[in-house]
C-alpha cells in the first residue's frame, strides 16, 4: 500500500481523535470509515430527495382543490 503524508489543522486531528470507535484505530482506518458514513448519508438524502419530488404533484393534487377551499369558507 502506498502512503502519503497530509497536513492537518490540530483541532482537526483532535476532532479526529474524538471520533476513533477504539483507542488504536489508525486515522485510516478512521478517515474510511467516516467516508463510508458520508456516502450512505449522501445516498439516502438523494433517495429522500426524490421521493420527495414525486410526493410534490401527489400532495398539490390533494391540497389544491375546490371541495377544500369551500370547507375553509364554511
Amino acid at each position: 500500500m502506498k502512503m502519503t503524508t497530509v497536513q492537518l489543522d490540530k483541532a482537526l486531528v483532535r476532532s479526529l481523535q474524538e471520533l476513533k470507535e477504539y483507542p488504536r484505530q489508525t486515522y485510516n482506518e478512521l478517515i474510511q470509515h467516516i467516508i463510508r458514513v458520508f456516502r450512505a448519508v449522501k445516498k439516502e438524502n438523494q433517495y429522500d430527495e426524490f421521493l420527495h419530488k414525486i410526493q410534490q404533484a401527489k400532495m398539490k393534487e390533494l391540497w389544491d382543490n375546490k371541495a377544500d377551499e369551500d370547507w375553509d369558507h364554511a
